[in-house]
């Protein structure tokens, strides 16, 4: 199957997407904002985390993208006319006008093309915007990574994951800040900081969020078997150990 953009369950995901609301509380919190400005947000979801940033920009304008047309559709009918919600792919970013402002939370560990992102969120600013986001970082996930690399390489799954390199992008802040500043941005700052979660509904979590792109790899008779499996191997209580990636840089 070709690595195109996954398409979400995004009523799942709007239910179940509670530690991802709450770090993009905690990233909004980072941007400063008058409430006139142009703010796109790369990579909406089902919009939870968008409703948050129009409260903030009464007089402003949100533009908020996501390549997976489930998620599209659920951010519309959360958000109505109140935000311009657009299906596009963050690696082929084009908007009309420069922005003042892009905010990016739980979505660039998605992208494997972190240069080419980069590039298209420094062209799409006005110079001195501010780019502020978080995302997986170094070591992310790595207790439930093991586990599905386990999963994987046995006998039923093995043809359907062979010489596949996983769904993740996972930098160091370190690497990040280079590729920042070789996209063009004048300052780059990146850090990384771990959170535990304890998902409410852990296996459904783990079926939607954590192996979505894993399940659409294998036909639908292999999918709960999968997730049985990797359930087990990770084991109970189900806790995922995140490393998160900060990302605050100008234009």
């Amino acid at each position: 199957m070709p690595d195109t953009p996954r398409d979400w369950d995004g009523a799942t995901y709007d239910r179940i997407s509670g530690p991802q609301q709450g770090w993009g509380r905690e990233v909004l919190e980072r941007l400063p904002l008058r409430g006139e400005e142009t703010v796109l947000d790369a990579g909406c979801g089902s919009g939870r985390v968008t409703e948050m940033l129009a409260e903030r920009l009464p007089r402003g304008h949100v533009v908020a993208v996501d390549a997976s047309p489930s998620m599209v559709a659920a951010a519309r009918e959360r958000l109505g006319g109140r935000v311009d919600v657009r299906l596009m792919d963050l690696q082929e970013l084009e908007l009309e006008q420069p922005l003042d402002a892009i905010f990016s939370t739980a979505t660039f560990h998605w992208i494997p093309d972190h240069e080419r992102l980069f590039g298209r969120l420094h062209t799409a600013l006005r110079p001195g915007g501010r780019l502020v986001a978080q995302c997986g970082g170094e070591g992310n996930v790595a207790r439930t990574r093991a586990a599905a690399e386990e999963v994987s390489a046995r006998g039923p799954f093995e043809p359907y994951m062979r010489g596949w390199p996983g769904p993740w992008n996972f930098s160091s802040a370190e690497l990040a800040q280079q590729r920042l500043l070789a996209a063009g941005f004048q300052e780059a700052r990146c850090w990384l900081y771990d959170v535990t979660v304890h998902p409410p509904e852990p296996r459904e979590f783990l079926r939607s969020v954590n192996l979505g792109s894993h399940l659409r790899r294998l036909p639908e008779e292999l999918r709960e078997p999968f997730v049985d499996a990797v359930y087990e191997v990770v084991g109970e209580p189900y806790r995922i150990h995140y490393v998160r990636l900060n990302i605050d840089a100008v234009a």
